[in-house]
């Protein structure tokens, strides 16, 4: 019997439970995948505030990603929040390459409190030496326009114009989610996604009311899990989109199985 394939989380713990590593294995567990971690950054936080963060020294974190990497069975990586320069330079240099092992970074700057959770080096290396070893970077309007050293994208053209930047700094694709964006008359939130070939796809769903620390985690890890077993990217993205969308609605376990189970191809809106 063939060994269980595994997504490989890069990522800092949380311990509020809220968001990180816990989040990421929940949702991997979700998904049917099994999963192994490196852990980056130990925190301290509660909802509302980040009480205290420590970097992993960088040997150790390395070996990890060595150790999880060496027996073959790592079908798909995701990053999260890497805390420090030495880290991103550390993480970057111990990455397969994406052609091998599909990577998707969650690019974690600040937290939901407001905390900043990457040093302003480390920001100016991931730019340099991450993002052109990724696969799939999904930032939200923030995050995007912090990478880029940019004003906040007000409408969709400058959305498009800044991801068409991030491409241009060698990332290979990019999902940005659209959760803080003006809400639509139609009550629907829109994530945009620019795949390798240059091709915009919409992938549309409900805006459910509130708000809920773990969603980018969570979706990066959902879009991973899909990556792992073969499903195509837009599918991929589209399936995580509904994974979230449930949890946000109470009910995260309803999208996956079926989603995942029979296959259902997502419907999405071609430029």
């Amino acid at each position: 019997m063939p060994a269980t394939q595994r997504v490989l989380v890069i990522a800092a713990t949380d311990s509020s439970g809220g968001a990180g590593l816990t989040r990421d294995l929940q949702t991997l567990t979700a998904w049917r995948m099994e999963a192994c971690c490196a852990v980056t950054a130990v925190t301290a936080q509660t909802d509302a505030r980040v009480q205290g963060l420590w970097g992993v020294p960088t040997e150790c974190l390395a070996e990890q990603i060595r150790t999880a990497l060496s027996d073959g069975r790592v079908a798909a990586i995701k990053i999260g929040l890497l805390a420090t320069d030495a880290s991103v330079q550390r993480v970057a240099a111990e990455l397969p390459e994406r052609s091998a092992i599909p990577i998707v970074l969650d690019p974690v700057l600040v937290a939901s409190s407001g905390g900043a959770l990457l040093e302003a080096d480390g920001l100016e290396r991931l730019r340099r030496e991450l993002l052109p070893r990724v696969s799939l970077l999904t930032p939200n309007l923030p995050e995007a326009a912090a990478l880029l050293g940019a004003p906040l994208a007000q409408s969709e053209p400058q959305m498009l114009d800044q991801m068409r930047a991030l491409q241009g700094m060698g990332v290979a694709a990019v999902l940005l989610k659209g959760g803080h964006e003006a809400p639509a008359v139609d009550g629907q939130v829109t994530d945009r996604l620019l795949a390798p070939d240059g091709e915009l796809l919409r992938l549309r769903t409900a805006r459910v009311p509130g708000s809920r620390r773990g969603t980018g985690c969570s979706l990066a890890s959902a879009i991973a899990a899909q990556l792992a077993v073969g499903t195509p990217l837009s599918c991929a993205c589209a399936g995580a989109q509904a994974y979230v969308a449930a949890a946000l609605a109470g009910d995260p376990w309803s999208a996956t199985p079926l989603w995942h189970a029979v296959g259902l191809q997502p419907s999405v809106e071609s430029r």
